[in-house]
């Protein structure tokens, strides 16, 4: 059986002279791009440069739209109406579009942020409103998110949606993650990532914050360009899985 992953990072995630990541270096090892729209980071000269080294490595380029939290790195909870999120992500789709017909190419995808991407997740209204934001948009984009109600909307309207697995990230029991607020939330060691990536692509299981097993089915791993070794377990996730015969492509490419 052929196994295909995409590997994706969020970057551009800077603003003006601050920056958290070497997206540089980590734009060279992935194959898809969630790229920050402005809402909870980036600018539109972080945009442009970011949109630029992404294609010029030949990466799929993605919207990583997010709740308009900038002091809070959109990760607190904003009680937003439907309508509201669905044009701030239309917003935010239309953004990143410009830069990227400015550079004469288009988007793969668009992959929600944060406490947007959680809630979505659980919380159908957010989630129809993220899909109708995408469809009016671009139906051709691909819908990057976790199971849950994004995934099952997204996929009713006929939208490609790729379901996201984590390589550094805990899983709880019932497959969300582990909130960053716990120390237990975000793995760094190496030997650790690379044995669940391995498991979570060619066999489709997890091992959950609490020892347990669990059913884990995705199509692109995410590894975050701000955990502190994020270049080395790029390098070492891609070594191991080409190894055992996995073809790691962007999702364009194959979904």
């Amino acid at each position: 059986m052929k196994h295909f992953i995409d590997i994706n990072s969020d970057v551009g995630e800077g603003f003006g002279v601050y920056s958290i990541a070497n997206d540089d270096r980590i734009l060279k090892e992935i194959t898809s791009a969630n790229i920050a729209c402005g809402f909870h980071a980036g600018d539109p000269r972080i945009m442009n440069t970011t949109m630029s080294k992404a294609l010029n490595y030949g990466v799929g380029i993605g919207a990583h739209p997010s709740f308009p939290d900038l002091v809070g790195f959109g990760r607190r909870d904003m009680n937003l109406t439907p309508l509201e999120v669905e044009t701030d992500v239309l917003y935010q789709l239309g953004a990143l579009n410009a830069f990227a017909k400015a550079h004469n190419s288009e988007l793969q995808h668009v992959s929600p942020h944060g406490r947007l991407g959680n809630l979505s997740v659980k919380n159908e209204n957010y989630a129809e409103a993220i899909v109708k934001a995408v469809t009016r948009f671009n139906k051709d984009l691909i819908v990057i998110t976790e199971p849950g109600k994004l995934s099952e909307v997204s996929k009713s309207y006929g939208l490609k949606t790729a379901i996201e697995i984590f390589a550094d990230r805990a899983y709880n029991e019932d497959g969300t993650l582990v909130s960053r607020k716990f120390s237990n939330s975000v793995i760094e060691d190496v030997e650790t990532v690379l044995e669940r990536c391995e498991r979570m692509v060619l066999e489709k299981k997890v091992k959950t914050v609490n020892g347990n097993i669990i059913d884990i089915d995705g199509q692109t791993l995410c590894v975050h360009g701000d955990t502190n070794n994020a270049i080395e377990l790029v390098k070492k996730i891609k070594e191991t899985l080409i190894e055992k015969g996995v073809t790691i492509k962007k999702l364009r490419d194959w979904l």
